[in-house]
């Protein structure tokens, strides 16, 4: 089997796995508790942040309440949360603004993305992760956006992928295009850099 058949077979099987966790929703409560006490103490004033799909972690919870926990701290400059809106010919993302109850449409996967809010940048991105390995690298899917949205955003955002326990691949090997995450987090807690 090539690379490329082994990534895609890997990839099915994982998120078929996540989307069948039977203890999906405490791993999720786990995650959220995990991602607050990481999110203490930063300084980032605007993070990006996904849409869940196919059963992923869905970080926007814990995101509304680090944005509500700053405006009680009277911080002078608000917090923002930016979700993704996918560039289709140059295959990648910029961020919008999102709050909730912001009007939302579907891009051209399917998927809410804000409408017509304003492009932030990040300078904390979440990232999801159908699987993640040692190093920081993780297994998408497969589609490339974040490793060339990555490569060009200026000023690079501190990157944090997001997981389950289950998508732990200690043998995955990076390809030369990875571009890999400053930081890993999974319903444990803190799995790269250990």
């Amino acid at each position: 089997m090539d690379k490329l058949t082994e990534r895609q077979s890997k990839r099915k099987a994982l998120i078929e796995e996540r989307l069948n966790l039977p203890d999906r929703l405490q791993r999720a409560d786990l995650l959220q508790r995990v991602m607050r006490i990481w999110l203490f103490g930063r300084t980032d004033q605007v993070i990006g942040a996904y849409w869940p799909i196919k059963g992923e972690f869905d970080p926007l919870p814990a995101l509304h309440r680090w944005k509500e926990d700053g405006e009680l701290l009277d911080e002078p400059q608000l917090r923002r949360i930016g979700l993704p809106v996918v560039d289709k010919v140059h295959k990648t993302l910029t961020f919008h603004a999102w709050y909730p109850g912001c009007p939302m449409e579907e891009d051209a996967y399917g998927i809410p993305k804000p409408k017509d809010t304003e492009v932030i940048v990040p300078t904390l991105l979440f990232v999801p992760c159908v699987g993640y390995g040692p190093g920081g690298f993780r297994l998408g899917y497969g589609g490339g956006f974040y490793d060339r949205t990555l490569a060009t955003l200026l000023p690079k955002p501190f990157t944090v992928g997001l997981g389950y326990t289950n998508g732990w691949l200690p043998d995955m090997e990076s390809e030369p295009h990875d571009v890999p995450l400053d930081a890993l987090l999974n319903d444990n807690g803190v799995v790269w850099p250990v």
